[in-house]
């Protein structure tokens, strides 16, 4: 008999990925409802608390509706890195199907998802506190983009997944190249992923997309996003730290400094967002054959939900 034979069954995980503004929240949530799911959040920004608006975060009502995970998790001024969000979501996942519910993973962080779902294993390189302060005294002095094209030089394929405005990643892979002499991208080990997963990709037409992007950075503004990095500010989180990175905030940031009228901030955000869905679009791509892909604007609930209880069947 075939050793295979002997192998536990893999438990379910059902992911659900796409660009940011697409709709993922709504239906993962009325999803997770019919399913007895619970959300397993995947999206880098909405850790922190009191970064609610900008970062479009479920709202108290919805997380009410369905149990959400790892959100509110950190304060802006901690750090969270890839590993440690990979080991908190496998326990989250695991104590999910402990009370027999199904989790959902749900975000449109690439190296993220691809954490819990392809088995990765970050590369383990100890902080090198020298280096780190000179790569930050020249994004300094020259500037993020200058640190992230020295990246893309050494390393396209890191350069391509980091966000140049995040210098904290950008920083980190530098100092694990410098530090080993190999490129950050080739150490990310993988291996067989521990779920039996089925991934649902959201998508939408372009326009229609820029044009939700738009209508959500005003949202933000009428619901009080000056406020909010007001508040941020006053509690004595720098503008600087790499989660205010997050789009809108450092924009605000300056708004509220004098330094860019509202209008500009604005215009920033919606070019800023749409660089973003272009990055997103590099993990999530329709030709990959293990993703499920369905027109957000015209998706039927009833036959998602028809399709993740037939995978759940197989699995049993």
């Amino acid at each position: 008999m075939s050793s295979l034979e002997f192998q536990p069954l893999k438990p379910p995980l059902i992911v659900i990925v796409g660009p940011t503004a697409v709709g993922k929240t709504e239906i993962s949530i009325q999803l997770a409802a019919r399913l007895g799911g619970e959300i397993v959040s995947a999206d880098s920004r909405l850790f922190y608390r009191g970064m609610n608006i900008g970062t479009a975060k479920p709202t108290s009502e919805e997380r009410l509706r369905i149990p959400h995970h790892l959100i509110d998790v950190a304060d802006p001024d901690e750090t969270w890195s890839l590993a440690v969000f990979q080991r908190l979501a496998a326990q989250v996942v695991a104590d999910i199907h402990g009370r027999g519910k199904l989790p959902f993973l749900v975000g449109g962080t690439g190296q993220y998802i691809h954490a819990v779902t392809h088995g990765w294993t970050p590369p383990v390189t100890a902080p090198d506190v020298r280096l780190r302060t000179v790569l930050g005294e020249l994004a300094q002095s020259r500037g993020n983009d200058w640190l992230h094209q020295w990246l893309a030089l050494l390393d396209p394929a890191s350069a391509k997944s980091i966000d140049a405005r995040n210098l904290r990643r950008t920083v980190r892979a530098l100092e694990v190249i410098f530090s080993t002499g190999r490129r950050f991208s080739d150490q990310r080990g993988q291996a067989d992923s521990p779920y039996h997963l089925l991934t649902i990709g959201l998508i939408r037409p372009r326009p229609e997309l820029y044009a939700r992007v738009d209508a959500r950075i005003e949202a933000m503004f009428t619901a009080g996003l000056l406020d909010e990095v007001r508040g941020l500010l006053a509690q004595g989180y720098s503008p600087h730290l790499s989660t205010m990175s997050a789009i809108g905030y450092r924009e605000c940031a300056a708004v509220l400094r004098g330094e860019m009228s509202l209008e500009d901030a604005k215009v920033r955000m919606r070019r800023l967002t749409r660089l973003f869905v272009r990055r997103q679009a590099n993990w999530f791509k329709a030709q990959d054959a293990d993703i499920h892909w369905f027109e957000a604007g015209e998706v039927n609930i009833d036959e998602l939900e028809k399709r993740v209880r037939i995978f759940i069947e197989e699995k049993e």
